[in-house]
């Protein structure tokens, strides 16, 4: 018998029942991990503060380090173009609360934005609060049972209006102000943040924040969306200890410029990315989106959660009174407050296991109104058109599509802001962008495709185009009920 059995093992094992085995175990595994590739998905979403489009490496930088955004464009897909719905933070932040454009919610300057007095035009009338009619992103998720999270800037509204009162089960320093307080150093003098140690970093406590909450999630069994909306980088600009003593070095090696700014209207931009405090910032917020992200990998669930990168309108690069920000968004022109790209082109990158492509890169225009239907649309839910009405689902971008069903973008931008912008509106239509400047009753044309930077304009040269373009935008502020602004009465000339 033993030789019998000896003589049994000891022949081959047939090559096709060793196949057959193989489709078994993998019909098998694919039969455990029915239920939870059957599962919603989760939701990361980091909305950072003032970020401009060539802030990040992957989008152009070469000051400003950011490793874990670009792994996290290595493993997703990133829009080049890209667009906050307004050049300033509000309204782009209600435009991705509603899929609205902030024209048609009213909300179209920073809440509660500023009236200067002798001023040719009257800026408009708008809202100081996100209207808790609208069925926000938060609140359709939730509906539909998600457990929901909201860390960081707000700004969408005083109390009774914030997170909490907008689909958010947790709110962690969400409130009215449009930046921190206290500063990003503990005390906070946050309503919504309990002080941290004395020195804690307000950027690794919302990073921290996000962490444990998302920790908790991991053995509930119920689909979450987290959303991070970073005080980074908006001002006031205080380096982040950590990181502040590289970029001082790196600075130190940067040549000597002979003109540091370049004019622009009544104001002034900076022409490179050279400040070390500013780098610092924005490596702190880099540094957090990577702990966040190795969190999901460590729990095992970053293949089962979509992460959404963005953010709420251009670098802070303009300013007047001979001032600049403290960054720099060339090749673009201009920064947050206008309509030049600078003000609005955004780096956005968007990882959804399963569908993107890694290391995929999209050229098609898009805006933030579109992240609701996206989110609904990979959630396998069904679209709410009443509501995003302004928004299209990125999803047959993400599956490698081209294009979208869309002939333009617009922006409505009627007020006055403090890096020389005078109340004015956009569109671009493919490779066509059109500038409208109400006080000075004029309009500049620019093709993208050839003009990344908006330095010839061709007016003169496709006036049929300039006025098709006028007529497109005027019928579409028409169209959703935006405020025009109207002749000051009291103007007495600058």
């Amino acid at each position: 018998m033993q030789g019998k059995a000896g003589n049994r093992l000891s022949n081959p094992i047939p090559a096709a029942y060793i196949e057959h085995m193989k489709k078994r175990m993998l019909m098998l595994a694919v039969l455990a991990l029915a239920p939870h590739l059957g599962a919603k998905p989760n939701f990361v979403f980091f909305l950072v503060d003032d970020l401009g489009w060539a802030d990040v490496a992957c989008f152009g930088s070469t000051f400003h380090e950011t490793p874990n955004i670009d792994a996290l464009a290595n493993t997703g897909m990133k829009f080049t173009d890209a667009y906050a719905a307004c050049p300033v933070c509000s309204p782009t932040r209600a435009s991705i609360m509603t899929g609205k454009y902030p024209a048609r919610l009213n909300i179209t300057d920073w809440i509660p934005g500023s009236s200067p007095k002798n001023r040719k035009l009257l800026g408009v009338e708008d809202l100081h609060q996100l209207p808790l009619e609208e069925l926000c992103i938060a609140e359709a998720l939730k509906a539909e049972g998600y457990a929901t999270f909201f860390a960081g800037k707000w700004h969408l509204g005083n109390t009774g209006f914030f997170p909490e009162d907008q689909g958010f089960d947790v709110n962690i320093g969400g409130h009215h102000k449009g930046s921190p307080p206290g500063g990003y150093y503990s005390p906070w003098k946050n309503p919504k943040l309990e002080n941290g140690k004395p020195g804690e970093y307000l950027t690794d406590r919302l990073g921290n924040e996000t962490i444990n909450w998302i920790s908790g999630q991991a053995e509930k069994k119920r689909p979450f969306l987290a959303y991070l909306s970073f005080y980074n980088v908006h001002t006031p600009v205080q380096p982040c200890e950590k990181f502040i003593d590289h970029y001082k070095a790196k600075a130190r090696k940067l040549p000597v410029l002979k003109n540091p700014t370049i004019k622009e209207h009544e104001g002034s931009s900076r022409v490179r990315q050279d400040d070390p405090a500013f780098a610092s910032m924005v490596a702190a917020m880099d540094d957090n989106v990577g702990r966040v992200l190795d969190t999901l990998k460590k729990l095992g669930i970053d293949d089962h959660t979509v992460v959404i990168f963005t953010s709420d309108n251009g670098g802070l690069c303009t300013l007047q009174r001979n001032r600049t920000g403290s960054t720099s968004n060339a090749p673009l022109r201009a920064g947050k407050g206008w309509c030049y790209e600078g003000g609005i082109r955004e780096p956005t990158i968007i990882r959804a296991p399963g569908i993107t492509k890694p290391g995929s890169v999209c050229k098609v225009p898009v805006t933030s109104t579109d992240f609701y239907p996206t989110m609904l649309e990979l959630a396998g839910l069904a679209l709410k058109p009443k509501q995003h009405v302004d928004g299209l689902s990125l999803v047959p971008l993400l599956k490698g599509g081209k294009t979208l069903d869309r002939e333009a973008l617009y922006w409505h931008y009627p007020h006055y802001h403090g890096s020389a912008w005078e109340p004015g509106a956009s569109v671009r239509m493919g490779d066509w962008k059109l500038i409208e400047f109400y006080e000075d009753e004029k309009a500049e044309l620019y093709r993208l495709r050839d003009d990344i930077g908006e330095r010839k304009e061709l007016s003169a040269e496709f006036p049929e185009k300039k006025e098709e373009l006028l007529a497109k935008l005027h019928a579409w502020q028409k169209r959703i009920g935006a405020k025009m602004p109207q002749p000051n009465p009291a103007f007495s000339g600058k």
